[in-house]
């Protein structure tokens, strides 16, 4: 089975461009969409993403919108604690695609991490 986990050197999930999330009302409070508005660049990526790195240079303190947490997918997406991995799974893969494409290494350690592709 597939178990999700977050990989070192991606940062795809940091690539925050509004065009690419036209429903961030819906889960998002008019508090956290201002911060969310304020964390993106002029390139769509997060102000606090280090690209040099793949760090984020807040991530003890990140947004409860950037943490992959059953309580809070439950509360802003409606995910039950039982459907976070697939979801998570699912959501990082198109998000990696999207930002690095299907083929790029990022997917392929993504996929070999969570258990979708073998070594």
């Amino acid at each position: 089975m597939a178990t999700w986990q977050c990989i070192k050197n991606c940062g795809a999930c940091c690539h925050l461009a509004p065009d690419d999330r036209p429903d961030l009302e819906e889960y998002l409070t008019d508090e956290e969409l201002a911060l969310y508005l304020s964390m993106v660049g002029v390139d769509g990526w997060c102000v606090n993403f280090e690209r040099a790195t793949r760090l984020c240079r807040i991530y003890d303190s990140r947004p409860r919108f950037c943490r992959v947490e059953p309580e809070i997918f439950a509360d802003m997406y409606g995910i039950e604690p039982e459907e976070l991995n697939d979801f998570a799974i699912q959501c990082c893969h198109e998000q990696i695609e999207a930002v690095y494409g299907d083929r790029s290494l990022e997917q392929i350690r993504f996929e070999q991490a969570v258990g979708l592709r073998s070594l």
